[in-house]
């Protein structure tokens, strides 16, 4: 019997430990381990895959060696477009190492445009480089909706930028305005409002409705702490009917700051965004997520990022909820299907609540699988 490797204590000031690399390389990154063995990895000499590389890398910038630090530094710089080209596109990379990896790497704009593109890649970094980045760059972040209305931060960055297109200014302050986005220090949204609602929206601008910092403070626990008790029947109606009146933009800065119980209802959002701002809130939970693969009214775009993520495919119950629902592609389906147990496949087969496709893909497969038995027999 293997006893467990521990993972490694993070360095001082390193928002994360070892656990995300195989046990048996945990050591190079171990603040304990001898000087030779974190040395190794802040040459890049370990074989890492391309992901746990960039992860090994960035810890090693926070060893109390100053040598260490300066030699992972440069190495993160000069890694090769075969490890870069694979990780910076992984949305399971700590989105602390995107980050840092954007800030170090925003002049090429190749690997800065799979960052930017990388859902995982916090959105206070994507800010930072909005502000000074390559037309090109500029009008990716710019097409990014949701980022926008979730970090307004980027909406401030993009219209700061000399090499941003007064085309893009503009499109981007539209459509935030029109989303309920007010940031009344930035006369390119001002003129914008102008351009919407007409000269008196300067004076008088249009009720943006309840803020998403108004509705955390008049319920409080309720929708900020995730082990708050479920609302009774008279506050959740209120609840309810306060998010109705919120603009999209308020909607998903509720999403991101709010707990289950606020979750729960913007989930049920027609608009797309406040819907993607739910299942990608950093504090969602794989019942949640359970809950959104099995439901068959979810938006697709909910289920399809449910489906790319490799974490929450990882567990049965989500695995098997979205073989199950009607709206996930059957080329999906069919990849899940090939990693089922034969007990979960024979009652596929046999569910007549699941897509026809699905039973039958399911039905050959468990065919498949017994027919060398019956040869034998």
């Amino acid at each position: 019997m293997t006893t467990a490797v521990p993972a490694a204590p993070a360095p001082a000031g390193c928002p994360f430990n070892s656990e995300f690399l195989p046990p048996n390389m945990r050591k190079h990154v171990d603040p304990a381990a001898p000087v030779p063995l974190r040395m190794m990895a802040a040459k890049g000499l370990v074989p890492l895959n391309p992901s746990d590389m960039l992860g090994a890398l960035f810890m090693l910038t926070f060893d109390a060696e100053q040598n260490i630090r300066d030699t992972a530094a440069k190495s993160a710089a000069g890694l090769p477009d075969r490890i870069l080209g694979s990780a910076l596109r992984d949305e399971g990379v700590q989105a602390p190492v995107l980050g840092w990896f954007l800030g170090l790497l925003k002049g090429n704009d190749t690997y800065a445009e799979m960052l930017v593109l990388n859902a995982s890649t916090p959105d206070e970094a994507v800010a930072e480089v909005a502000a000074t980045c390559s037309p090109k760059l500029a009008e990716i972040i710019g097409q990014n909706q949701l980022r926008l209305l979730r970090h307004e931060n980027i909406v401030r960055a993009l219209c700061a930028n000399p090499s941003a297109s007064q085309a893009l200014i503009d499109s981007v302050c539209d459509f935030s305005v029109r989303s309920g986005l007010v940031l009344a220090d930035v006369p390119q949204m001002q003129a914008a409002r102008v351009r919407l609602f007409g000269p008196q929206a300067a004076v008088a601008p249009p009720d943006p409705g309840p803020t998403a910092e108004q509705v955390l403070q008049d319920f409080q626990e309720a929708v900020q702490d995730e082990s708050a008790a479920p609302m009774e029947e008279g506050k959740k109606l209120n609840l309810t009917q306060r998010i109705m009146k919120m603009s999209i933009a308020e909607k998903i800065k509720l999403a991101t700051l709010g707990n289950k119980e606020a979750r729960t209802l913007l989930i049920r959002d027609s608009n797309k965004l406040v819907c993607t701002a739910v299942i990608r809130s950093p504090r969602i939970t794989d019942g949640e997520v359970l809950s959104c693969a099995t439901n068959r009214a979810a938006n697709e775009e909910v289920l399809r990022i449910i489906y790319n993520n490799r974490e929450w495919t990882k567990n049965q119950k989500i695995k098997l909820a979205l073989v199950k629902n009607p709206k996930v592609p059957l080329t999906v389906v069919m990849k899940f299907l090939n990693n089922l147990r034969d007990t979960e496949l024979k009652d596929l087969a046999r569910d007549r609540n699941v897509p026809a496709g699905v039973s039958q893909f399911a039905k050959k497969l468990v065919e498949k699988k017994t027919a060398p038995k019956k040869e034998e027999k």
